[in-house]
């Protein structure tokens, strides 16, 4: 950064700053801006800022963080091409009894009642809201946009019913906020003239049913990617709107707004064939959003045979055994499974099932529960549907297990057969039992020897994961990360 001082610097022409701009980091780039007035000037030129990823609220000063959002929003909003943000309430991060170390929360059930806000809820809401407005007021009317990815951290929200509508009469004009964002929202859609990407996860009071129709002609050529997720009941994917995008290739919605008209729509030759489709089904909503209606085996066979690539990512949250073998279509060309519960008991009957329905193309498999009892599923069994999973599921890389009893001798098993192709093998200690009658013929740590044996077994050094919240995330986060590592590896 030779040049970057005295009377040399000022005399660069404008071109060559941005030049060398392009060389630097972001961080170098703030550095090297504070050298004068004129590279200051050529520090926010457009092209130095395709690409804008921000991560908000939830710790620290709202106040602060809300005056950071509203500099960028404002520098970089209007020409950005790519933008990602996680935004989180404040205080919206704190688990059940305002417990900091608790991030997972429960799956929505819906507003029971409508407690009296505290003025806490009240500013995490009211913040929430303005955050959202500014990033929508400085990207309604950019053109250029072409990938924009939201997650909304509102899970605690919406799980004491804050955000209901009975609610928002509380709160200085949230009501009329939650119009002002949809109707930004939709602003922009219809603005959009070259959209690939649009994901907007849990994003609480944006999306609307009729959000879609305001898409622009062009955009709608463009788009490459659909993700509307919410928490509200309604589906926010219609049929027809769907029909308008044509050249859709990734797609996820709520499994239970997979119906059988819109799969045959998926279905249909005249598209751009399908390759990735992430679904989310959350047990405590079936009761209101049933399965009725959804895809059959013969919509699931008529899909795949135009999309041949087609790959299928589902999260389960507290779903009953008896609704997944519903779901769980012979003809479903599933990836990636991710099977999450707090009381519910995945069977061994269904875990036999997935290994022998998938296992030409499983290869995630997630099995979480966070509950203090450790079931175990191999009990009454010659064989363990774990290590039966791993034996006939060859494509397996990925395997992640919390809240179910993993016994070592299986896990050493689980290593051997699937050796270095399984790729990430994740298992907390808690949830690893020794068989007493091989302990008494083992010398040694039993933990160091199973660290070893499965080292061996892998090819590569491995052990138990320590704490259960690094195998436990906060589920709808990990489903928004999960989709779009999923349709970004097409």
């Amino acid at each position: 950064m030779a040049l970057c001082g005295g009377v040399g610097a000022m005399a660069l022409p404008g071109e060559l700053i941005v030049h060398i701009f392009s060389f630097l980091s972001d961080r170098d780039k703030l550095r090297a801006s504070s050298v004068c007035s004129r590279w200051r000037e050529c520090l926010f030129y457009p092209a130095l800022w395709t690409e804008l990823k921000l991560r908000i609220g939830g710790s620290g000063s709202s106040s602060d963080e809300s005056l950071k959002l509203e500099f960028l929003m404002r520098k970089f909003g209007s020409f950005v091409r790519e933008l990602q943000l996680e935004l989180a309430p404040v205080e919206g991060c704190l688990g059940p009894n305002n417990d900091p170390s608790s991030t997972r929360m429960e799956p929505f059930r819906g507003a029971e009642s409508s407690p009296q806000l505290s003025e806490r809820w009240k500013d995490a809401i009211v913040t929430y809201l303005d955050q959202v407005l500014c990033v929508f007021a400085s990207i309604r009317n950019n053109r250029n946009l072409q990938r924009l990815r939201l997650y909304g951290d509102t899970c605690v929200l919406q799980q004491e019913g804050l955000l209901d509508s009975s609610n928002l009469h509380q709160i200085g004009r949230g009501d009329k906020k939650i119009n002002e964002i949809q109707q930004l929202f939709m602003e922009f859609l219809s603005n959009s003239r070259q959209l690939r990407w649009l994901s907007c996860s849990f994003m609480l009071g944006l999306v609307t049913p009729s959000s879609l129709a305001c898409l622009s002609n062009p955009s709608t050529e463009t788009l490459q990617h659909l993700s509307l997720l919410d928490h509200q009941l309604g589906p926010l994917i219609s049929t027809p709107e769907l029909g308008r995008l044509s050249n859709l290739r990734s797609l996820a919605l709520d499994f239970s707004d997979l119906t059988s008209e819109l799969c045959g729509l998926l279905a249909s030759p005249r598209r751009t064939p399908l390759h990735r489709l992430s679904l989310l089904l959350n047990g405590a909503a079936l009761e209101i959003k049933p399965l009725e209606g959804t895809a059959t085996e013969d919509d699931w066979k008529a899909l795949v045979r135009v999309s041949t690539n087609l790959r299928v990512y589902i999260m389960a949250l507290e779903v009953d055994n008896s609704e997944l073998l519903r779901i769980l279509k012979p003809s479903l060309p599933l990836e990636r499974l991710h099977l999450d519960s707090y009381s519910t008991v995945v069977t061994d009957a269904t875990l036999e099932l997935i290994s022998l329905q998938y296992n030409k193309t499983l290869t995630h498999f997630l099995l979480l529960r966070d509950d203090p009892d450790f079931p175990d599923l191999s009990i009454n069994r010659n064989e363990d549907p774990l290590v039966l999973l791993a034996w006939r599921c060859t494509k397996l890389t990925v395997l992640v297990m919390h809240g179910y009893t993993v016994w070592s001798h299986n896990l050493v098993a689980i290593s051997r057969l699937r050796g270095s192709s399984l790729e990430l093998l994740t298992v907390s200690e808690e949830s690893i039992d020794f068989d007493p009658d091989q302990s008494v013929c083992m010398e040694g740590d039993p933990i160091h020897n199973l660290v070893k044996e499965v080292s061996l077994g892998l090819g590569r050094v491995w052990h138990p994961s320590l704490d259960s919240n690094l195998v436990l995330s906060e589920p709808t986060q990990h489903f928004h990360q999960e989709v779009h590592a999923f349709s970004t590896g097409m």
